[in-house]
């Protein structure tokens, strides 16, 4: 199976070390020109979106969380008594279960929606109303909607998998190093099933 992996930035592609990995530039429509390139250039069986995120409570730091949604949080509309986003048709990628739950097996991740932003959240208020939204959220990045968008248009599966580097809310601490290597060991043990 030959699988495109999509990361945002070098230190993610290098923390993989896998070939077919494309470094797309950071948030969602730069994923979606970067990986509809490559799905136009060469074949794939499945693309996967992989980085490091924020993560929602219960998980921590170096988890890994793996889609089972893929969300387009952002794309709406703004009202005066809120958001309203577009409809989820529209702004939600669905992975398949099989494979889903394949990649969380071969990762030790957690199944829920990873929600694709293009601000990082930074306020306990803006947490709080993504997971009114989405309450099975796992996660928070800036590309999986993206690359959803790009291999729906090719007829690709998608997947998205991320390891977590901070807590989605007030900026803490971040710690890039260690989930860039919890990103690096969980997609080379999934990747273990593709090549094989």
């Amino acid at each position: 199976m030959r699988v495109l992996l999509v990361t945002a930035v070098d230190a993610e592609r290098d923390a993989i070390g896998l070939p077919d990995t494309v470094v797309s530039g950071i948030g969602p429509a730069a994923a979606a020109a970067a990986t509809s390139a490559a799905l136009a250039a060469d074949g794939y069986d499945l693309v996967i979106s992989a980085g490091i995120a924020g993560g929602f409570v219960p998980l921590g730091i170096t988890d890994i969380a793996v889609a089972a949604t893929i969300a387009h949080a952002d794309l709406g509309r703004e009202l005066p008594d809120g958001f309203e986003p577009v409809p989820t048709a529209v702004a939600d990628y669905a992975v398949a279960p099989a494979l889903a739950v394949e990649l969380a097996d071969r990762t030790g991740g957690h199944l829920g929606t990873i929600v694709t932003v293009s601000t990082v959240t930074g306020t306990a208020a803006s947490a709080d109303r993504l997971l009114a939204r989405y309450p099975d959220a796992v996660a928070e990045a800036m590309e999986g909607a993206g690359v959803a968008a790009a291999a729906a248009r090719h007829g690709v599966p998608v997947a998205e998998v991320r390891a977590i580097s901070n807590l989605v809310g007030p900026r803490g601490d971040w710690q890039l190093a260690r989930a860039l290597e919890a990103l690096g060991t969980a997609v080379r043990a999934a990747a273990r099933g593709w090549q094989a």
